[in-house]
Protein backbone atom coordinates (compact mmCIF):
# COMPACT_ATOMS: atom_id res chain seq x y z
CA UNK A 1 0.00 0.00 0.00
CA UNK A 2 1.37 3.41 -0.97
CA UNK A 3 2.30 5.98 1.72
CA UNK A 4 1.41 8.88 -0.56
CA UNK A 5 -2.18 9.35 0.71
CA UNK A 6 -0.94 9.20 4.30
CA UNK A 7 1.81 11.75 3.57
CA UNK A 8 -0.65 14.02 1.80
CA UNK A 9 -3.01 13.86 4.79
CA UNK A 10 -0.20 14.66 7.22
CA UNK A 11 0.94 17.57 5.07
CA UNK A 12 -2.58 18.94 4.85
CA UNK A 13 -3.00 18.66 8.63
CA UNK A 14 0.32 20.45 9.20
CA UNK A 15 -0.69 23.20 6.80
CA UNK A 16 -4.02 23.58 8.58
CA UNK A 17 -2.28 23.83 11.98
CA UNK A 18 0.16 26.41 10.61
CA UNK A 19 -2.72 28.40 9.15
CA UNK A 20 -4.57 28.40 12.50
CA UNK A 21 -1.42 29.31 14.42
CA UNK A 22 -0.54 32.01 11.92
CA UNK A 23 -4.07 33.35 12.12
CA UNK A 24 -3.86 33.55 15.91
CA UNK A 25 -0.49 35.27 15.62
CA UNK A 26 -1.82 37.82 13.15
CA UNK A 27 -4.87 38.54 15.28
CA UNK A 28 -2.70 38.92 18.39
CA UNK A 29 -0.30 41.26 16.57
CA UNK A 30 -3.23 43.34 15.34
CA UNK A 31 -4.70 43.52 18.85
CA UNK A 32 -1.34 44.22 20.49
CA UNK A 33 -0.45 47.11 18.21
CA UNK A 34 -3.57 49.09 19.07
CA UNK A 35 -3.12 51.76 21.70
CA UNK A 36 -6.54 51.08 23.22
CA UNK A 37 -5.53 47.41 23.64
CA UNK A 38 -2.53 48.39 25.77
CA UNK A 39 -4.73 50.58 27.95
CA UNK A 40 -7.38 47.87 28.34
CA UNK A 41 -4.81 45.22 29.26
CA UNK A 42 -3.35 47.57 31.87
CA UNK A 43 -6.79 48.38 33.31
CA UNK A 44 -7.67 44.69 33.62
CA UNK A 45 -4.27 43.92 35.12
CA UNK A 46 -4.36 46.58 37.86
CA UNK A 47 -8.02 45.77 38.60
CA UNK A 48 -7.58 42.06 39.29
CA UNK A 49 -4.05 42.26 40.67
CA UNK A 50 -4.88 43.11 44.33
CA UNK A 51 -7.55 40.37 44.48
CA UNK A 52 -5.18 37.71 43.14
CA UNK A 53 -2.22 39.01 45.11
CA UNK A 54 -4.05 39.14 48.44
CA UNK A 55 -5.84 35.81 48.10
CA UNK A 56 -3.31 33.58 46.38
CA UNK A 57 0.17 35.03 46.99
CA UNK A 58 0.00 36.01 50.69
CA UNK A 59 0.16 39.67 49.69
CA UNK A 60 -1.50 42.79 51.05
CA UNK A 61 -2.87 45.95 49.49
CA UNK A 62 -0.11 48.30 50.68
CA UNK A 63 2.54 46.16 49.00
CA UNK A 64 0.44 45.93 45.83
CA UNK A 65 0.32 49.73 45.83
CA UNK A 66 4.09 49.97 46.23
CA UNK A 67 4.55 47.52 43.37
CA UNK A 68 2.59 49.80 41.05
CA UNK A 69 4.54 52.85 42.23
CA UNK A 70 7.88 51.21 41.54
CA UNK A 71 6.43 49.83 38.31
CA UNK A 72 5.85 53.41 37.10
CA UNK A 73 9.42 54.25 38.11
CA UNK A 74 10.75 51.22 36.19
CA UNK A 75 8.68 51.93 33.07
CA UNK A 76 10.15 55.43 32.91
CA UNK A 77 13.66 54.16 33.55
CA UNK A 78 13.28 51.67 30.71
CA UNK A 79 12.61 54.52 28.28
CA UNK A 80 16.13 55.67 29.07
CA UNK A 81 17.89 52.30 29.36
CA UNK A 82 15.96 49.93 27.15
CA UNK A 83 14.91 52.26 24.35
CA UNK A 84 17.66 54.90 24.29
CA UNK A 85 20.56 52.81 25.60
CA UNK A 86 21.60 55.13 28.46
CA UNK A 87 22.42 53.61 31.85
CA UNK A 88 21.86 55.98 34.77
CA UNK A 89 23.00 55.09 38.27
CA UNK A 90 21.51 58.22 39.80
CA UNK A 91 17.79 58.06 39.11
CA UNK A 92 17.08 58.04 42.84
CA UNK A 93 17.73 61.79 42.76
CA UNK A 94 14.50 62.22 40.78
CA UNK A 95 12.49 59.64 42.70
CA UNK A 96 13.59 60.83 46.13
CA UNK A 97 13.77 64.48 45.10
CA UNK A 98 10.17 64.37 43.86
CA UNK A 99 9.10 62.65 47.08
CA UNK A 100 10.71 65.40 49.17
CA UNK A 101 9.29 68.15 46.95
CA UNK A 102 5.82 66.60 47.13
CA UNK A 103 6.04 66.20 50.90
CA UNK A 104 7.26 69.75 51.51
CA UNK A 105 4.62 71.11 49.12
CA UNK A 106 1.88 69.21 50.96
CA UNK A 107 2.97 70.60 54.32
CA UNK A 108 3.58 74.18 53.19
CA UNK A 109 1.29 74.95 50.23
CA UNK A 110 -1.54 72.50 49.54
CA UNK A 111 -2.52 69.02 50.66
CA UNK A 112 -4.47 68.25 47.47
CA UNK A 113 -3.14 64.89 46.15
CA UNK A 114 -3.28 66.05 42.53
CA UNK A 115 -1.39 69.27 43.26
CA UNK A 116 1.13 67.36 45.39
CA UNK A 117 1.65 64.92 42.51
CA UNK A 118 2.09 67.79 40.07
CA UNK A 119 4.57 69.61 42.33
CA UNK A 120 6.81 66.56 42.74
CA UNK A 121 6.74 65.74 39.03
CA UNK A 122 7.57 69.31 37.97
CA UNK A 123 10.47 69.38 40.42
CA UNK A 124 11.84 66.12 38.96
CA UNK A 125 11.56 67.45 35.40
CA UNK A 126 13.36 70.70 36.21
CA UNK A 127 16.07 68.87 38.11
CA UNK A 128 16.48 66.39 35.24
CA UNK A 129 17.03 69.24 32.79
CA UNK A 130 19.98 70.46 34.88
CA UNK A 131 21.47 67.04 35.65
CA UNK A 132 20.98 65.81 32.07
CA UNK A 133 22.44 68.98 30.59
CA UNK A 134 25.65 68.38 32.54
CA UNK A 135 25.82 64.56 32.51
CA UNK A 136 25.05 63.97 28.84
CA UNK A 137 28.18 65.83 27.81
CA UNK A 138 29.84 62.47 28.39
CA UNK A 139 28.77 59.00 27.32
CA UNK A 140 29.13 55.40 28.42
CA UNK A 141 30.57 54.72 31.85
CA UNK A 142 31.33 58.41 32.37
CA UNK A 143 27.63 59.25 32.03
CA UNK A 144 26.72 56.50 34.52
CA UNK A 145 29.30 57.74 37.04
CA UNK A 146 28.20 61.36 36.64
CA UNK A 147 24.58 60.47 37.37
CA UNK A 148 25.70 58.44 40.37
CA UNK A 149 27.68 61.45 41.61
CA UNK A 150 24.66 63.74 41.32
CA UNK A 151 22.59 61.18 43.20
CA UNK A 152 25.05 60.98 46.07
CA UNK A 153 25.37 64.77 46.17
CA UNK A 154 21.61 65.04 46.62
CA UNK A 155 21.69 62.43 49.38
CA UNK A 156 24.30 64.30 51.41
CA UNK A 157 22.59 67.65 50.77
CA UNK A 158 19.35 66.26 52.17
CA UNK A 159 21.16 64.64 55.10
CA UNK A 160 22.91 67.75 56.38
CA UNK A 161 22.97 71.17 54.63
CA UNK A 162 19.25 71.04 53.79
CA UNK A 163 18.20 69.27 56.98
CA UNK A 164 16.11 72.30 57.96
CA UNK A 165 13.85 71.37 55.02
CA UNK A 166 14.23 67.60 54.85
CA UNK A 167 14.55 66.76 58.57
CA UNK A 168 17.89 65.10 57.88
CA UNK A 169 18.40 61.45 58.77
CA UNK A 170 14.93 61.16 60.29
CA UNK A 171 13.27 61.76 56.94
CA UNK A 172 10.43 64.14 56.20
CA UNK A 173 7.59 63.27 58.58
CA UNK A 174 5.24 66.22 58.00
CA UNK A 175 3.59 65.01 54.80
CA UNK A 176 -0.05 66.13 54.84
CA UNK A 177 -2.38 64.59 52.26
CA UNK A 178 -5.95 65.84 52.08
CA UNK A 179 -9.04 64.66 50.24
CA UNK A 180 -8.99 63.93 46.53
CA UNK A 181 -11.01 66.58 44.69
CA UNK A 182 -12.09 67.79 48.12
CA UNK A 183 -14.50 64.89 48.74
CA UNK A 184 -12.69 61.53 48.51
CA UNK A 185 -10.63 60.28 51.44
CA UNK A 186 -7.63 58.88 49.61
CA UNK A 187 -6.63 56.70 52.57
CA UNK A 188 -10.16 55.41 53.13
CA UNK A 189 -12.15 52.44 51.86
CA UNK A 190 -13.85 51.98 48.50
CA UNK A 191 -17.56 51.55 47.76
CA UNK A 192 -19.23 48.35 46.57
CA UNK A 193 -18.77 46.65 44.07
CA UNK A 194 -15.19 47.92 43.74
CA UNK A 195 -14.56 46.69 47.27
CA UNK A 196 -14.79 43.13 45.94
CA UNK A 197 -11.41 43.66 44.28
CA UNK A 198 -9.62 46.18 46.48
CA UNK A 199 -10.21 47.64 49.93
CA UNK A 200 -8.21 50.86 49.70
CA UNK A 201 -8.91 54.06 47.76
CA UNK A 202 -5.19 54.85 47.64
CA UNK A 203 -4.65 51.76 45.50
CA UNK A 204 -7.34 52.97 43.11
CA UNK A 205 -5.63 56.35 42.83
CA UNK A 206 -2.23 54.77 42.18
CA UNK A 207 -3.78 52.30 39.73
CA UNK A 208 -5.29 55.15 37.71
CA UNK A 209 -1.88 56.86 37.62
CA UNK A 210 -0.33 53.56 36.50
CA UNK A 211 -2.76 53.21 33.60
CA UNK A 212 -2.14 56.81 32.54
CA UNK A 213 1.64 56.32 32.82
CA UNK A 214 1.62 53.15 30.72
CA UNK A 215 -0.60 54.85 28.13
CA UNK A 216 1.73 57.83 28.02
CA UNK A 217 4.81 55.62 27.71
CA UNK A 218 3.15 53.63 24.94
CA UNK A 219 2.27 56.81 23.07
CA UNK A 220 5.84 58.14 23.37
CA UNK A 221 7.45 54.89 22.27
CA UNK A 222 5.20 54.60 19.19
CA UNK A 223 5.74 58.21 18.19
CA UNK A 224 8.57 59.58 16.01
CA UNK A 225 10.41 60.32 19.27
CA UNK A 226 10.35 56.64 20.17
CA UNK A 227 11.72 55.75 16.74
CA UNK A 228 14.59 58.19 17.20
CA UNK A 229 15.30 56.79 20.68
CA UNK A 230 15.67 53.32 19.18
CA UNK A 231 17.88 54.64 16.41
CA UNK A 232 20.20 56.22 18.98
CA UNK A 233 20.33 52.97 20.91
CA UNK A 234 21.19 50.95 17.83
CA UNK A 235 23.80 53.27 16.34
CA UNK A 236 24.31 56.75 17.73
CA UNK A 237 26.86 57.77 15.13
CA UNK A 238 24.64 56.74 12.23
CA UNK A 239 21.79 58.75 13.77
CA UNK A 240 24.07 61.77 13.77
CA UNK A 241 25.02 61.18 10.13
CA UNK A 242 21.38 61.36 9.01
CA UNK A 243 21.05 64.80 10.61
CA UNK A 244 19.49 64.04 14.01
CA UNK A 245 20.46 66.19 16.98
CA UNK A 246 21.36 63.17 19.10
CA UNK A 247 22.29 65.14 22.22
CA UNK A 248 18.92 66.93 22.26
CA UNK A 249 17.00 63.67 21.88
CA UNK A 250 19.04 62.02 24.64
CA UNK A 251 18.31 64.97 26.91
CA UNK A 252 14.61 64.64 26.13
CA UNK A 253 14.70 60.90 26.90
CA UNK A 254 16.44 61.69 30.18
CA UNK A 255 13.79 64.28 31.12
CA UNK A 256 10.89 62.01 30.14
CA UNK A 257 12.37 59.20 32.21
CA UNK A 258 12.78 61.56 35.16
CA UNK A 259 9.15 62.66 34.81
CA UNK A 260 8.02 59.08 35.39
CA UNK A 261 10.39 58.89 38.37
CA UNK A 262 8.81 62.12 39.62
CA UNK A 263 5.31 60.65 39.37
CA UNK A 264 6.45 57.55 41.25
CA UNK A 265 8.30 59.56 43.90
CA UNK A 266 5.30 61.81 44.51
CA UNK A 267 3.02 58.79 44.84
CA UNK A 268 5.55 57.23 47.21
CA UNK A 269 5.27 60.27 49.50
CA UNK A 270 1.47 60.21 49.27
CA UNK A 271 1.32 56.48 49.97
CA UNK A 272 3.52 56.49 53.05
CA UNK A 273 2.86 59.99 54.45
CA UNK A 274 6.61 59.97 54.96
CA UNK A 275 9.77 60.47 52.90
CA UNK A 276 12.82 58.50 54.10
CA UNK A 277 16.32 59.79 53.44
CA UNK A 278 17.06 56.35 51.96
CA UNK A 279 14.93 57.28 48.93
CA UNK A 280 17.88 59.38 47.69
CA UNK A 281 20.62 56.82 48.37
CA UNK A 282 22.48 55.10 45.54
CA UNK A 283 20.98 51.71 46.43
CA UNK A 284 17.59 53.03 45.32
CA UNK A 285 19.07 53.67 41.87
CA UNK A 286 20.55 50.16 41.88
CA UNK A 287 17.18 48.66 42.78
CA UNK A 288 15.46 50.24 39.81
CA UNK A 289 18.19 49.00 37.46
CA UNK A 290 17.69 45.43 38.74
CA UNK A 291 13.90 45.69 38.50
CA UNK A 292 14.07 46.90 34.91
CA UNK A 293 16.59 44.31 33.72
CA UNK A 294 14.78 41.53 35.59
CA UNK A 295 11.48 42.43 33.95
CA UNK A 296 12.97 42.96 30.51
CA UNK A 297 14.57 46.06 29.04
CA UNK A 298 13.05 47.38 25.86
CA UNK A 299 9.53 46.20 26.74
CA UNK A 300 6.54 48.17 27.97
CA UNK A 301 5.15 45.74 30.55
CA UNK A 302 8.38 43.98 31.53
CA UNK A 303 9.50 46.59 34.11
CA UNK A 304 6.13 46.26 35.89
CA UNK A 305 6.72 42.53 36.31
CA UNK A 306 10.31 43.11 37.41
CA UNK A 307 9.27 45.62 40.08
CA UNK A 308 6.57 43.29 41.34
CA UNK A 309 8.86 40.26 41.61
CA UNK A 310 11.65 42.23 43.30
CA UNK A 311 9.32 43.68 45.95
CA UNK A 312 7.62 40.32 46.46
CA UNK A 313 10.92 38.65 47.29
CA UNK A 314 12.00 41.60 49.44
CA UNK A 315 8.79 41.83 51.46
CA UNK A 316 7.09 38.40 51.35
CA UNK A 317 9.83 35.84 50.83
CA UNK A 318 12.03 37.65 53.37
CA UNK A 319 9.38 36.87 55.99
CA UNK A 320 9.47 33.10 55.47
CA UNK A 321 10.80 31.30 58.59
CA UNK A 322 13.55 29.34 56.84
CA UNK A 323 14.21 31.17 53.57
CA UNK A 324 13.69 34.71 54.84
CA UNK A 325 17.27 35.43 55.97
CA UNK A 326 18.53 34.41 52.53
CA UNK A 327 16.22 36.61 50.45
CA UNK A 328 19.16 38.54 48.95
CA UNK A 329 20.63 35.24 47.76
CA UNK A 330 17.26 34.13 46.40
CA UNK A 331 16.88 37.40 44.53
CA UNK A 332 20.36 36.97 43.06
CA UNK A 333 19.59 33.43 41.93
CA UNK A 334 16.29 34.53 40.36
CA UNK A 335 18.07 37.35 38.57
CA UNK A 336 20.83 35.08 37.21
CA UNK A 337 18.36 32.39 36.09
CA UNK A 338 16.13 34.94 34.40
CA UNK A 339 19.03 36.58 32.56
CA UNK A 340 20.59 33.25 31.51
CA UNK A 341 17.39 31.57 30.34
CA UNK A 342 15.66 34.70 29.06
CA UNK A 343 18.13 37.48 28.18
CA UNK A 344 15.13 39.75 27.57
CA UNK A 345 13.91 39.25 31.13
CA UNK A 346 10.58 38.00 32.44
CA UNK A 347 8.64 39.65 29.65
CA UNK A 348 10.98 38.06 27.13
CA UNK A 349 10.05 34.67 28.60
CA UNK A 350 6.34 35.49 28.45
CA UNK A 351 6.74 36.68 24.88
CA UNK A 352 8.60 33.47 23.97
CA UNK A 353 5.80 31.30 25.33
CA UNK A 354 3.22 33.47 23.59
CA UNK A 355 5.03 33.07 20.26
CA UNK A 356 5.05 29.30 20.68
CA UNK A 357 1.30 29.28 21.30
CA UNK A 358 -0.02 31.84 18.82
CA UNK A 359 2.96 32.24 16.48
CA UNK A 360 4.34 35.51 15.14
CA UNK A 361 7.55 37.41 15.67
CA UNK A 362 8.83 38.46 19.06
CA UNK A 363 8.49 42.07 20.08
Amino acid sequence: MSDEPRDATATAAADADAEVTGGLGDRWASFRDREISTVLLTVVGVAVFPFLFNNFLDGYTQLATLMLIYGIFAVGFDILLGYTGLLSFGHAVFFGGAAYAAGIFSASVSSSPLLVLLAGTVFAVLLAWIVGFLSLRRGGIYFAILTLTFGQMSFYLAASPLAFLTNGENGFTSVDIGSLLGVIDIHGGVPFPLSMLVDNMLYVFVAVMTVLSVAMANRILHSPYGTVFRAIRENERRAEFVGLDVWRYKLMAFIISAAFAGIAGSLFAIEGNYVPLQSLYWTESGRIVIMTVLGGVGSLFGPLFGAGLYLYIENIVSGFPTLGPFWHLILGIVFVVAVVLFPNGIWGGIDYVRNMVVGGDEE
